[in-house]
């Protein structure tokens, strides 16, 4: 594939169009989500706190779209208001609080992608309790209510000028959902227990189908196994060859100091894209920007805004080599958490976005880096060619012919080097003939 083409003609540089451009010599762009989870941004606010840029207070939803970002995540919970007002930080993420919020989100002109929890509260990979309002159905009813429940939120948000363009359908349901019916370990026939599952997904697609028929939003199925190949391969197996659970997208979780090192993550995403065929991304990442709840297994990232920063670059680097083409997005969760006294956080307000006095942070412009449009910049510097591409064009090749006439594009073999967000290389200019330069996939 064809991302960014020029040529050099008598020393003269020109910008040609190729098929990775329009006509008016617009810039090729990404489809690569840039993400982050801002879902409790409305419960900080309500508690006081300021998002800033360089010390301005501005709109967190304005700021991270200024850097790049394209779209935001929210999650969903079944709760009930009475549950949401004894404890918001735990129960407040359902429809009354999630659809404002994902209003916001919509007039600023950004993605949304809905995760659904299908529970009261937190659903991870040791939490997927049944809602309690659910909690006396029996097997069928429970596939009914989870389809009607879907569609009943799908179009509740579409009412609202607000249809998600994602929705996952289950939030780190490595262990399944809706427990015990759902619950692929620890209770019942494993048989059993996967075909429950796959009855339950199935529901749920449909629901999100049933919702919005003409253009249903893509499904992400998502795991915590972002460091694990063998466990990502046991679960879309079944979950593909055995279930055939209709999706879009794999979706995985993946930090450092739970998961591994980045080699596993890329080992992990390789062949889960190479095995399956379909796009794959990070729908949850976080690294610390000061010394806090995680000291170790940070595999040589300083917990500092640079080693931050740097730990984005290196992910996003990981995710665009997936092969094929298919790493498609990273999202970057708590990333509106700030420190609220008496709240258990986790150590999340220490790996967000924002810094402590609420100020965006450098990680944040570099992974807004990945939504950048892919274009070669060059500069004719004494008899050396001078070419960079942004971080979006990460993974890809720099390879040159003289003539677009043929196929016949050879890699430019010059070492590459980098800020971090930008590629760069330098070229000797010794022939005036006519030659191309293009970035190019594997």
């Amino acid at each position: 594939m064809c991302y960014s083409l020029c040529r050099f003609i008598k020393c003269r540089l020109l910008i040609l169009l190729s098929l990775a451009f329009i006509a008016g010599g617009a810039q090729a762009t990404t489809n690569f989500l840039v993400g982050a989870d801002m879902s409790l941004l409305a419960y900080f606010e309500t508690n006081g706190i300021t998002y800033r840029g360089n010390g301005v207070p501005q709109d967190a939803l304005q700021l991270l779209k200024n850097r790049g970002f394209n779209c935001i995540r929210l999650r969903l919970f079944t709760s009930n208001p009475a549950q949401a007002q004894v404890d918001p930080y735990n129960y407040v993420n359902n429809t009354n609080y999630s659809i404002p919020l994902a209003v916001r989100v919509k007039n600023a002109g950004l993605k949304l992608l809905l995760d659904f929890h299908y529970s009261d509260t937190w659903a991870d990979p040791t939490h997927q309790a049944t809602p309690a309002a659910w909690s006396n159905l029996n097997f069928p009813q429970l596939t009914t209510q989870l389809r009607n429940y879907t569609s009943n939120a799908i179009t509740a948000f579409r009412n609202a000028g607000a249809l998600p363009d994602y929705v996952q359908t289950g939030n780190e349901i490595t262990g399944g959902l809706l427990w015990t019916n759902g619950q692929l370990y620890g209770t019942g026939n494993p048989a059993a227990q996967w075909t429950n599952v796959g009855l339950l997904l199935k529901a749920a697609v449909q629901g999100v189908t049933d919702a919005a028929p003409s253009n249903p939003p893509k499904i992400i199925i998502h795991i915590d196994r972002g460091g694990d190949w063998p466990g990502t391969q046991y679960f879309f197996d079944n979950l593909i060859h055995t279930q055939n659970v209709p999706f879009d997208i794999i979706g995985e979780s993946y930090y450092p100091f739970y998961h591994g090192p980045l080699t596993n993550l890329f080992l992990c995403l390789s062949n889960a894209a190479l095995t399956y065929g379909k796009p794959v991304m990070i729908v949850e990442t976080a690294f610390p920007w000061t010394n806090s709840y995680w000291t170790t297994n940070l595999y040589g990232f300083a917990p500092t805004t640079n080693g931050q920063s740097q730990y984005a670059i290196a992910l996003a680097q990981i995710v665009k080599q997936i092969p094929n083409g298919l790493g498609s997005g990273i999202f970057w969760w708590g990333a509106e958490y700030q420190k609220l006294n008496g709240l258990n956080e986790a150590g999340y307000d220490t790996a967000s976005l924002f810094n402590g006095q609420g100020n965006l942070l450098p990680a944040a412009g570099a992974l807004g880096q990945l939504s950048a449009p892919l274009k070669l910049s060059l500069n004719l510097v004494t008899n050396r060619l001078q070419i960079q591409w942004p971080l979006s064009g990460a993974g890809l090749q720099l390879t040159t012919t003289t003539s677009t006439i043929t196929t016949a594009w050879t890699a430019v073999t010059n070492p590459v080097q980098t800020t971090g967000t930008t590629f760069y290389l330098s070229l000797p200019v010794s022939n005036p003939a006519s030659r191309f330069y293009r970035l190019q996939g594997n």
